[in-house]
């Protein structure tokens, strides 16, 4: 069976360039749809009806929302194509503080 992998996002998402580079590290191929965020479509408005924004991963026709959580389920998905976290822990917690820190930090739009 193939996955059908769908992306909802807006090309200059710092947030959408997350996982857009996890998909293309795992090298998986997906079908990318640019959102208008000012007249949000109604597949959006479905699969993220919480927070109703982007970037939203469709696989298989469920939906998965915020880049952290899409990265860390892409990587569980497909754990058998390039890891995208280091296997020690330690080297792991700093990852995961770095993707902290932008999102805090250098995001001012959060």
């Amino acid at each position: 069976m193939t996955d059908e992998i769908i992306l909802l996002d807006f090309w200059p998402s710092m947030f959408g360039m997350r996982v857009r580079l996890a998909l293309a590290e795992k090298g998986l191929k997906y079908e990318y749809k640019e959102e208008d965020l000012r007249n949000k479509s109604p597949l959006l408005l479905e699969m993220n009806p919480v927070h109703k924004k982007i970037p939203v991963l469709i696989h298989n026709g469920t939906p998965i929302c915020e880049s952290l959580i899409i990265v860390q389920y892409i990587d569980e998905v497909w754990h058998d194509k390039s890891p995208l976290l280091p296997s020690d822990p330690y080297q792991r917690a700093q990852a995961r503080f770095w993707a902290d820190y932008v999102d805090k930090k250098v995001c001012l739009c959060c």
